[in-house]
């Protein structure tokens, strides 16, 4: 009998044996028909160069249908509500758990959204003024810059004993929101000094809007309007004929025979322009935007965004404006200390969340913060802080690139926490390039060997040890370490700062050599974007590549982005003696089937859309007629189709020679983009890939001083040297380079470095060290220092 028992308690539980995510025959983007099998419970990093397929494998294969199917369980109204995602390209996929996606995507740009209220710091906060807050002025409500204030009365019928009565009601609800500024806290205003000039006449031409000018319909609206004399200077106008030129409501007349509305100037403008998204503006129009809209913070509420009542009301002394704008990790230490029984949970949780953010390496942030300056890294973090507390175990955390704008010293916090996370008993799959992450793997997948076509292969899968000698690319790169240079470059002159106190710069005052490869480093949060975005000078020729998301549609992609397009058109045109209108899938060469786009979108209602090839063009996109054109043998819909290496050759001599494209395609070729097909659409390129797109759209500017804003991000080991490359071929170029960077390698190579720190927040701002690499690391006097001795070696 004992016998009986111990057979069966040494043999493992059914339920214990699916230890592993399987994946069979992926075939997402350029995967081809790729087959693994995942550990569950284990920290697995996904390696390989920029554009090899981690992403459409971890990200677009395993956790996309891993959110499809737990989509499938709502009821079919509810999924009529979310987005729809289709099945992917996959044979077999089994042992998926639910997946939490902690990706780098921009949070909402909405000006209503700050750090507080994504994070639900704020709720907390609010409950907490609520409670104790002196004098009491009513619910959480009343502390929300979200909520207004409302009032209303009057009669209401009543049944009562089946009698119909009438009562009179009056309800009140107490919100935060600051009337004036309407909870954003910021008020925006005309220049109407760049509306019209008012020593002119309508007739002259006083209104000068673009698209006003002249004797079109717009400006025809207000000089036969027959409100005011268009003769008549704008400065002699009477207030009633300026409230009707400026303000008046929508007016039905009829003007030259034809039936139009007349709207004062200023409604107009908002409505046909100022609502408007600034990056969909024609460029003179979003010039004039720029121009006549300022942007003041509001004077009732001094930008914090709540009403007076508030802001009256205080824990300590403090109001829940003032803790909002303080620092994470001060406004921790406050909560620290209050002690109060009756909310004793509340203070609890509230210090958790806090406490998060600190250890996170956010604690330099403020909850009034807008979400929509954080940096893509700041974003994933903050999306992290959600997930560090969670009851939650068996889920697979999909993060990429979670040490993207982490220095060195903050690497370390951060695989602490990935650590964390998998020892909770989670499955933790990382996109990741940096070493110091790779080395804490329980396991790898290095995907190649090359990118775009040349990669979509798994190279290697197994231990750290064993990827150090798997002589795949990543393994062969894995303990490259740049050296210090022997001899620096010397400066040309010098770009003064003088007084820097943007954001959290404490009077910066410092001289960043030109004509050499300046970097400016520290951790997180020390005021490095500040002082270089913020503080240079206006007029110093500068060109500043930064993080921004490229917007493009599906219909965008790097010959459209980068003005290839234009030269390959009117080349092709030229030689068939046609309209180079023709050859874009955009405009009159358009399939007219699927109108350009190559494939045909079929809406299933709340099941998820099929996007089929389009069966007429064979996805080329162009009328079949077009493809008959032909310049060096080839037709558009093959030259789009061309890597940017094979275009290079194509435009570069023979029949197709075109100097303008090749110069455009050379410039892709130097920021290490060969690979790319010309006529790939940008919504499948991946975050490094944009930024170097962005960085070869720039290489053609006039200018002098280039500002890169952590162009390693998304960066394979290997292209660091490419990267480095082409970084010292624009000085040699007589260029002058400022890179804010993380990633040692650069800073090795750099001819002189400006740290900023010593922490981040109200402990950075200042600079701890102006040199070149060699004095920094020998002082060893700052956190920079020490991380780049120990990675050089010294």
């Amino acid at each position: 009998m004992a016998t009986e028992t111990e057979k069966t308690t040494s043999t493992p539980h059914v339920a214990d044996s699916h230890g592993l995510i399987r994946v069979h025959g992926a075939r997402e983007n350029n995967l081809k028909d790729v087959s693994i099998e995942i550990p569950k419970r284990r920290l697995t990093v996904f390696t390989g160069v920029s554009g090899s397929g981690k992403s459409s494998l971890v990200f677009d294969t395993i956790a996309a249908e891993s959110q499809r199917l737990i989509n499938e369980t709502y009821p079919a109204f509810v999924q009529g509500f979310m987005p729809n995602l289709a099945r992917p390209e996959v044979d077999v996929l089994e042992g998926l758990t639910t997946a939490i996606i902690v990706d780098q995507q921009r949070m909402g740009g909405d000006p209503r959204s700050t750090v507080g209220t994504a994070t639900d710091a704020n709720a907390l906060l609010r409950i907490l003024f609520s409670r104790l807050g002196k004098p009491h002025i009513g619910s959480p409500k009343a502390f929300s810059f979200n909520i207004a204030s409302i009032s209303g009365a009057g009669a209401v019928t009543v049944e009562r004993a089946g009698q119909k009565v009438k009562e009179r009601r009056s309800f009140s609800i107490t919100g935060g929101m600051c009337p004036r500024c309407e909870g954003r806290g910021a008020v925006t205003d005309l220049d109407l000094a760049q509306l019209y000039d008012e020593t002119l006449s309508l007739n002259e031409g006083a209104i000068t809007v673009p698209g006003y000018k002249g004797g079109g319909w717009n400006s025809r609206l207000y000089i036969e309007s027959g409100f005011f004399d268009p003769d008549k200077p704008i400065s002699k106008f009477t207030k009633k004929e300026l409230q009707d030129f400026l303000h008046r409501e929508p007016t039905r007349m009829k003007i030259a025979g034809i039936n139009m509305t007349y709207e004062g100037l200023i409604p107009r403008i908002q409505k046909s322009m100022l609502s408007k998204d600034k990056e969909s503006m024609q460029p003179h129009i979003r010039e004039f935007v720029e121009r006549a809209v300022t942007f003041a913070t509001c004077p009732d509420c001094d930008g914090t965004r709540l009403s007076e009542g508030a802001r009256s009301s205080k824990i300590d002394g403090i109001s829940i404006a003032d803790a909002c704008a303080m620092q994470i990790s001060d406004l921790a230490e406050w909560v620290r200390g209050l002690d109060e029984p009756s909310v004793a949970p509340l203070l609890a949780s509230l210090r958790h969340t806090l406490e998060s953010f600190v250890e996170i390496g956010l604690g330099y942030l403020s909850l009034d913060r807008p979400a929509g300056t954080l940096s893509g890294g700041e974003a994933q973090r903050t999306k992290m802080i959600r997930h560090l507390g969670s009851s939650l175990t068996d889920v697979t955390y999909v993060f990429d690139e979670p040490t993207t704008g982490l220095h060195p010293h903050d690497i370390q916090r951060m695989n602490g926490l990935l650590l964390r996370l998998r020892d909770k008993g989670n499955t933790v799959l990382v996109v990741e390039h940096k070493p110091e992450v790779i080395a804490i793997a329980d396991h790898v997948v290095d995907l190649g060997p090359g990118a775009g076509a040349g990669g979509g292969t798994i190279c290697f899968e197994g231990t750290v040890e064993a990827l150090r000698t798997g002589g795949t690319i990543t393994g062969r790169h894995f303990d490259d370490r740049a050296a210090l240079k022997d001899t620096v470059r010397k400066p040309t002159g010098t770009l003064e700062i003088r007084g820097a106190s943007t954001h959290n710069l404490q009077g910066v005052d410092v001289d960043i050599p030109l004509g050499v490869l300046a970097v400016v480093t520290g951790v997180a949060g020390s005021g490095k974007s500040s002082l270089v975005h913020g503080s240079i000078p206006a007029g110093a020729g500068v060109i500043s590549v930064d993080q921004g998301a490229i917007r493009g549609s599906r219909r965008s992609n790097p010959a459209t982005y980068t003005g290839l397009l234009d030269p390959i058109r009117k080349a092709f045109a030229k030689e068939n003696g046609v309209k180079p209108a023709l050859f874009s899938s955009n405009s009159e060469g358009a399939c007219p089937t699927c109108n350009g786009a190559g494939v045909i979108y079929t809406d299933l209602a709340m099941m998820a859309g099929v996007a089929t090839t389009c069966e007429d063009c064979d996805g080329k996109r162009f009328e079949a007629s077009v493809l008959d054109y032909r310049l060096g043998g080839r037709d558009i819909s093959e030259v789009l189709a061309m890597p940017v290496t094979e275009a290079e050759e194509f435009f570069a001599a023979g029949e197709a020679h075109t100097p303008a494209a090749h110069r455009i395609l050379q410039r892709l070729t130097d920021v290490g983009l060969g690979y790319l097909a010309i006529g790939q659409p940008l919504t499948t390129l991946s975050g490094g890939e944009r930024q170097r797109l962005k960085l070869a759209t720039h290489m053609a500017d006039k200018g002098g001083v280039y500002v890169l804003d952590e162009p390693t991000a998304g960066l394979h080991l290997a292209d660091v040297e490419q990267l480095l490359g082409l970084l010292d071929r624009l000085v040699d170029s007589g260029k002058s380079v400022i890179v804010v960077e993380h990633h040692q390698a650069v800073m090795a190579h750099a001819d002189w470095i400006i740290d900023l720190g010593p922490g981040a927040g109200h402990d950075g701002g200042r600079i701890v060290f102006e040199g070149t690499p060699a004095d920094l690391v020998a002082a060893r006097s700052t956190l920079t220092a020490q991380h780049l001795a120990e990675y050089v070696g010294a």
